[in-house]
């Protein structure tokens, strides 16, 4: 007879993104340590999803056909209640709202519910009220970063006691393994000055004051260098980007690779790598390009204040500032003793205080205190 799994992940989708990937590397590494765990998808099981089922893990999902889909916190209610699972643990704020609600209908105890929140929300604010009034259908919640947790105590007024500091964090020798691209094969030519952008076309992540600041870069008197911005990623916002791009005259210098699996090498070939988000939680891409030793730019917002400090292992402007986000890239592109030395610091950083082996620690030393 099948065991009931230790630990049942709920998540909202498991389309690519950073907090399935995350999802599933979290799995693994629990397997590994010998707890049970199985996934729930309230959506269709998307291609993170299918990647776990490669991995031998089970997922199911609840076939939910929007965010609202109330059918689908009933059928994972029935789901929970056949596994009985000893510990839920939900990412994302759908999945958190279902399984609080779920729970309960499954005859599971909020002290066995744990959730999760990933990023500090400003475009829905209404997310952080339910998640207040929520708040004591779970054991806790847990946030990825210090700018996360704070947010979830002084804007959904959840009390210190009732969160948890869970830091993300990556493994920073898989970054530092991969081979160089070779960047002639973007058409780029060898010595040319390059920037890197990675992550989800989106409006959040700032990407039309980079084509401006980018452009004024371009358009500057004081350097001669050849210079190209590679965007790693897709999303709703690609063609607007790709019009803007045009309407700048940004032409060849900008280059839209779509979704990559090889960013690892994309990060060891360039010489820089740009963030000017509007907000995040605790951003994947900029703990990978520390762990690669660029120089960084990014923004005076949550999650990216809480990796990169100006001037000591990044620079750091503020959001909206199309002006020093072109100062930083000119910065970083033409003064290499700078760009080496932040990236040298960053590098550092990134082992000292975000090494995933400490994350699944922390997860770990949760889960067996809820087991126990």
């Amino acid at each position: 007879m099948n065991q009931s799994p230790d630990i049942l992940y709920v998540i909202t989708d498991l389309d690519v993104g950073g907090v399935p990937l995350h999802l599933r590397r979290l799995v693994l590494a629990m397997r590994g340590r010998g707890l049970r765990c199985e996934v729930i998808s309230l959506a269709p099981a998307g291609e993170v999803g299918e990647m776990m089922r490669q991995d031998g893990v089970t997922v199911r999902d609840c076939r939910a056909c929007c965010g609202w889909d109330l059918r689908a916190i009933a059928r994972l209610a029935g789901l929970i209640r056949t596994l009985q699972p000893r510990v839920v643990h939900s990412f994302l704020f759908h999945a958190n709202l279902a399984s609080r609600c779920a729970a309960p209908m499954a005859d599971v105890s909020p002290d066995c519910v744990v959730c999760e929140i990933q990023t500090v929300e400003i475009e829905r604010r209404w997310h952080l009220w339910v998640d207040r009034f929520t708040q004591f259908d779970c054991r806790f919640t847990i946030g990825n970063s210090p700018s996360v947790v704070q947010h979830l105590c002084e804007r959904a007024r959840i009390p210190m006691s009732r969160l948890r500091l869970v830091r993300g964090g990556i493994d920073p020798s898989r970054i530092r393994a991969a081979a160089p691209l070779d960047v002639c094969s973007l058409g780029i030519p060898a010595g040319a000055s390059i920037l890197l952008w990675v992550g989800r076309l989106d409006p959040i992540k700032g990407l039309d004051v980079l084509l401006n600041a980018f452009a004024q870069v371009l358009a500057s008197a004081k350097t001669n260098l050849d210079m190209h911005l590679l965007l790693a990623g897709d999303g709703p916002l690609r063609r607007q980007l790709e019009t803007d791009a045009l309407r700048l005259g940004l032409g060849s210098a900008v280059h839209f690779l779509g979704a990559r699996n090889d960013i690892p090498s994309l990060l060891r070939a360039v010489d820089a790598f740009v963030f000017p988000s509007r907000t995040e939680g605790l951003p994947n891409a900029l703990l990978e390009a520390m762990a690669a030793g660029k120089a960084i730019i990014t923004t005076q917002v949550p999650g990216c204040r809480d990796l990169i400090h100006d001037r000591k292992n990044g620079l750091v402007v503020s959001p909206e500032d199309t002006k020093g986000l072109a100062d930083a890239i000119q910065n970083v592109l033409t003064d290499r003793e700078l760009a080496r030395r932040l990236g040298s610091r960053a590098s550092r950083d990134v082992d000292r205080d975000w090494n995933i082996r400490a994350t699944f620690d922390a997860y770990e030393r949760i889960y067996r205190s809820i087991l126990s």
